[in-house]
């Protein structure tokens, strides 16, 4: 009697990778990003690393041939001791935190009224984005001399019926000018940010609180602001990166006037470069505004992250 075994068939060996080729074919990969990298460390980190440079010297082009202090602390000094640039720290703060504040409300309401099914919506949400698209200096042109004019402007011209017809905005007004416009600016960015925010919101939940017997101010603070939260933070990270840096509408609207009224710090770092000639001081407040925004620009980043995990989560 003899006796079958079945043997099974031999398993194939699986090749393993080496750790050297591994290290190599990751190296391959990543070499057609080599030359991009290379154009935005000469685009962005030299600039800068030229700046810190200058940041440490006396340096003004009215005196090209003086000796030039190297290191020194000097324009630091110089910096945090003149009252015109505390000045210019106050009023960036102030022109930017109230058109961010602004902004988000304005448009937080508007995204709840387009989030409606009116008439030509499509249409209006095209219209209220414009502002977004337009070059600033544009925009600040048209601010100045077609609506602020103090003789041929159009808001002059419908409050002349009550006797307001004659006001010099830019004069007497210059910061509620500036805040006006920068909000006018960025509140199509918190429109598309917060409309984003309602349509991922469920109709399911809104008609179940509905059918609880909740009002529209009660369904708005319990389900629809803690939709949008995350997204208005983002906003409000975002705006106030980049309002921060305004400079545009300042420099065409009031040139950082009456006085110091509008200047902020990068006006002020403009006036000190191409208009004192100080290099070295420019640069040092070049330095201060990099690093603060390098420390909102970190936030940002965490909180966009915070809010992609969050999205995949829920994703799954």
């Amino acid at each position: 009697m003899v006796n079958v075994v079945d043997s099974a068939p031999p398993v194939p060996k699986v090749r393993t990778a080496r750790p050297g080729r591994r290290r190599s074919e990751s190296w391959i990969r990543r070499v057609p990003l080599v030359p991009a990298l290379v154009f935005m460390f000469i685009v962005t980190q030299l600039p800068f690393v030229l700046t810190l440079w200058y940041s440490f010297q006396r340096y003004n082009l009215n005196f090209p041939t003086a000796p030039r202090d190297f290191p020194t602390f000097w324009n630091y000094a110089q910096i945090f001791g003149d009252h015109i640039f505390r000045t210019a720290v106050l009023n960036t703060v102030l022109l930017t935190a109230v058109p961010v504040i602004a902004s988000v409300v304005i448009g937080v309401g508007i995204a709840l009224l387009l989030n409606r099914y009116v008439f030509g919506r499509g249409f209006l949400r095209t219209l209220i984005i414009s502002p977004f698209l337009v070059m600033p200096t544009a925009a600040a042109l048209v601010w100045k001399f077609t609506i602020l004019d103090t003789t041929f402007g159009v808001l002059n011209f419908f409050l002349r019926p009550f006797g307001l017809g004659n006001t010099n905005w830019i004069g007497q007004h210059s910061q509620l000018t500036i805040i006006a416009f920068l909000t006018w600016m960025w509140t199509p960015f918190m429109v598309l940010l917060s409309l984003a925010g309602l349509q991922s919101q469920g109709e399911d939940q809104l008609e179940a609180a509905r059918v609880d017997g909740a009002g529209s101010w009660r369904i708005f603070r319990a389900l629809t602001l803690p939709q949008l939260r995350p997204y208005i933070e983002l906003g409000v990270l975002l705006g106030s990166i980049y309002i921060v840096q305004a400079f545009d509408g300042i420099y065409i609207i009031t040139a950082g006037g009456p006085s110091t009224d509008t200047t902020n710090l990068p006006y002020y770092i403009y006036q000190t470069a191409f208009q004192a000639y100080d290099i070295g001081r420019a640069s040092a407040m070049a330095v201060i505004v990099v690093i603060a925004t390098i420390l909102i620009a970190t936030v940002a980043l965490r909180l966009i992250s915070s809010i992609f995990s969050e999205e995949g989560m829920r994703g799954r």
